[in-house]
């Protein structure tokens, strides 16, 4: 440019960036085997520097190696070690874990209706305590009831375990017994999420997982939703029994699908009724449309509707005259004596009725007999 010096200045410079860059290639080259490759261990971390520095001292008197071979030509194994991401994993809690949560705040006594949604957690509740310290109630009200004579005598906090569909039946107890505005009994209540919003389910289920958190909200309970993870449950737990305390009274923590790890129940129970001469549920079922197959008939919840539907089928009768009861759990039978009074005429109408279902709602027997029907058929 004119200047002296200038043109052998830049010369040298030249010479000087050449030189890096030979270098930096080396180091890219090693750069880009390491992204490649597997994550480092902390361990080899400090080694893979020396690596680095090595390939570039030696870039600028040989040629780069291929990336892809930067280790195979040193004749050594890779050292380094895959950590995974385990932030990604599907994670899931363990029902022992949370039960020791649980006890840890005091909680010694279990009562509710099972669900499947929690019946990972009740199996092993099922094994972990005695029979005086667990009791499977008949319906979701009479659970909390139990919950709340427990906390009486005892001044502990029980846990109430049900799915959200028997929640209408924890409606007068939660309003008129528990509640901080009457007489102020806390109860933990672990309730499964049948229905939850963005999940696939029964139609049954669908409006009354729409409208859960409403209804809890509307009765004054908070909640929260259980996290599938132990340090998740672990302030969620710590948040709901500070509340408990402070408030004196219920609060609810949703359990979404495959919240809780997988958990086999180790002391099979017995059924009361077994044997090898009797008749197997479906069996009884085929028997019975077999004899009835153009008389109404109510069939109760769960399996029994559904085989119903089943039976029908293969039959290739009408379905016309069933109600398959697939939701309210222990209404079968005054379903079945409404259309029992409204149709005297007819000379059957069936209620095919299941034990845990007549259990729920044992009252409704006593109105079923007090009406008096000759055409009601009563089949449990």
């Amino acid at each position: 440019f004119g200047i002296p010096g200038v043109r052998n200045g830049s010369a040298m410079a030249m010479v000087s960036f050449c030189s890096i860059g030979t270098r930096l290639s080396g180091c890219i080259a090693t750069a880009r085997t390491a992204r490649r490759a597997r994550p480092l261990g902390l361990r080899q971390l400090t080694g893979s520097f020396g690596l680095v520095a090595r390939s570039c001292s030696a870039s600028s008197s040989a040629k780069p190696a291929d990336p892809d071979l930067a280790y195979a030509t040193q004749g050594k194994a890779d050292p380094r070690i895959y950590r995974p991401m385990t932030e990604t994993v599907r994670t899931f809690l363990n029902p022992a874990h949370f039960f020791m949560l649980l006890r840890g705040h005091g909680t010694t006594f279990f009562t509710g209706v099972p669900d499947s949604l929690l019946k990972d957690m009740c199996a092993y509740i099922t094994d972990s305590l005695p029979a005086s310290n667990h009791v499977i109630a008949a319906n979701e009200g009479t659970a909390l009831s139990i919950a709340a004579g427990h906390h009486l005598a005892t001044g502990k906090i029980a846990c109430v375990y049900l799915q959200n569909s028997g929640l209408g039946n924890t409606v007068n107890p939660l309003l008129s017994l528990c509640s901080n505005k009457v007489y102020a009994i806390p109860a933990l209540l672990i309730v499964g999420w049948r229905g939850e919003p963005g999940k696939k389910d029964e139609p049954q289920h669908l409006l009354q997982g729409a409208l859960t958190p409403a209804l809890l909200q509307e009765m004054g309970v908070p909640y929260e939703i259980l996290p599938d993870y132990a340090e998740g449950a672990f302030e969620v737990l710590e948040k709901a029994y500070a509340h408990m305390e402070k408030e004196k009274g219920p609060f609810a923590l949703l359990v979404k699908k495959q919240t809780f790890e997988k958990y086999r129940l180790a002391s099979e129970h017995q059924p009361v009724f077994s044997g090898p001469d009797m008749l197997h549920r479906e069996e009884i079922l085929e028997m019975l449309v077999d004899e009835f197959p153009t008389e109404p008939l109510v069939t109760t919840t769960g399996f029994t509707s559904r085989e119903m539907f089943e039976l029908r089928v293969q039959k290739g009768q009408s379905h016309a005259q069933d109600f398959l009861t697939v939701g309210s759990m222990g209404h079968c039978s005054s379903i079945a004596l409404g259309v029992a009074m409204a149709k005297k005429d007819l000379e059957s109408v069936l209620c095919i009725d299941g034990d845990g279902a007549a259990l729920m709602h044992l009252g409704s027997l006593a109105t079923v007999g007090k009406c008096g029907l000759s055409n009601f058929k009563h089949i449990l």
